[in-house]
């Protein structure tokens, strides 16, 4: 064919069963795809193909029924003349994917990121971004610079110059295959499976989620929930900011791997466990990309578990928002009767800081409310309540709760939310140590 002579990397079947041949058949090409389980029907998905060159798989993808958009970083006049030739209604742009963002894209159930890893100065970056795109799946495919039969090696890449990489200019990073699967796993992605390594091409599947389970047993009690590095309450999505749960567990043997965190609807691979005292665990992790703006629970599995008690965290939310009241509904019977700091019992003042605790007392809870129904919050995050007194002569109920050694003193709002059933919001001074 005619068409031929234009030199095309995929071949692409045309609608008349005619093949424009290319440097790859269309049964390799099927081979490629068929490493990834993509289910044959995607009708109500949304695909993005990024580096779609000649443009095969996006067309594979939209003749499976989904709506496909591609990008490379150079205009392909093939895949313009493939999408005219085959009567295609793919989305194509001109982008550069490690500038690029849901902003201008949208979001997709399943991004492809094929053989384009390799050719960025930037891998990470790319292939963060890569994840705060996708909110299902990313199937990534890229060369690596081993055979893939030792995937728990130390990670390591390769940097090539100029042309040390198959006489290619662009080609700019060779990672090992274990590096591949760091890279993913630190851009965010929950759940990393390496498929196949054939011939210096590894496949990886990488999911935003947790595979479902059948909970067996309790979940932990998470204790706190603040930002790893500055210690407080807010989490940017503009940031590379990382979580850090505090959670209690009586499992003495716990590893990482056993561990499953996640925030809003999406996981997040542990980066670190570390023990913190008795029955007492502190472990971080990677916001997790492509998250909106708002509040968002945090949550934890141990292995089989149930989930642990939720803790409301604000992304992207200002000052003004954090101290606006979230009262919806409320129970006369209920109340907050007096707050104070949790070690000198100074009234509506609490010193913040290390070990720094609040102290509440409740009347007209209901007798078999547990620590696990309470959600106090401060300024709007959730602050679990770490201890439930029994109640005293006159009723009342003592709750405790840590705080983020890295607040800041200044005015704030708490509010308890019992059971669904939120109280009207109590107004307390934060106060330097010593202030």
């Amino acid at each position: 064919m005619e068409l031929e002579q234009l030199g095309w990397y995929h071949s692409i079947e045309l609608p008349n069963g005619q093949v424009i041949r290319g440097h790859l058949g269309i049964e390799e090409l099927r081979s490629r795809l068929a490493r990834f389980s993509i289910p044959e029907n995607l009708d109500g998905k949304r695909v993005l193909d990024i580096g779609a060159w000649d443009g095969w798989f996006s067309f594979e993808m939209e003749r499976r029924g989904a709506r496909v958009v591609a990008i490379d970083s150079a205009r392909q006049t093939r895949f313009l003349r493939a999408r005219e030739l085959l009567g295609s209604a793919v989305e194509y742009h001109i982008a550069d994917i490690c500038h690029v963002s849901s902003r201008e894209l949208g979001y997709f159930d399943i991004v492809l990121f094929f053989g384009v890893l390799y050719h960025v100065k930037h891998p990470m970056l790319a292939l963060e971004n890569v994840c705060e795109l996708a909110t299902d799946m990313a199937c990534v495919e890229s060369y690596v610079s081993d055979d893939g039969t030792n995937p728990d090696a130390v990670p390591l890449m390769e940097f090539y110059e100029t042309t040390e990489l198959r006489g290619q200019f662009d080609n700019w990073v060779g990672p090992n295959t274990a590096c591949l699967l760091a890279f993913c796993r630190t851009a965010g992605f929950a759940s990393v499976r390496l498929e196949s390594v054939i011939k210096n091409r590894a496949s990886v599947t990488c999911l935003r989620k947790w595979p479902g389970i059948q909970p067996a047993g309790a979940g932990p009690f998470v204790t706190c929930v603040e930002n790893s590095v500055s210690r407080d309450h807010k989490f940017s999505s503009a940031n590379d900011d990382y979580a850090a749960f505090w959670f209690e567990s009586d499992r003495a043997d716990l590893r990482r791997e056993d561990l499953f965190p996640q925030i809003g609807p999406y996981g997040s691979h542990p980066a670190g466990l570390r023990s913190a005292g008795p029955n007492g665990w502190h472990v971080n992790c990677k916001l997790p990309p492509g998250l909106s703006a708002g509040w968002h629970d945090a949550r934890l599995r141990i292995g089989a578990s149930e989930l642990s008690n939720p803790v409301r965290i604000g992304i992207d939310v200002s000052e003004e928002e954090r101290r606006r009241s979230d009262v919806r509904t409320w129970s006369g019977q209920m109340r907050v009767d007096l707050v104070t700091d949790g070690k000198n019992w100074e009234r509506y003042r609490v010193r913040v800081g290390n070990d720094s605790c609040v102290s509440l007392w409740l009347s007209g809870i209901p007798e078999d409310c547990d620590r696990r129904d309470i959600r106090l919050r401060l300024n709007g995050t959730d602050i679990p309540a770490h201890y439930l007194s029994p109640p005293d002569r006159e009723g009342r109920y003592q709750v405790n709760a840590l705080l983020p050694s890295g607040l800041r003193p200044g005015d704030a709002v708490i509010t308890l939310a019992i059971r669904g059933i939120e109280l009207p919001p109590v107004s307390v001074q934060l106060v330097e140590t010593g202030g």
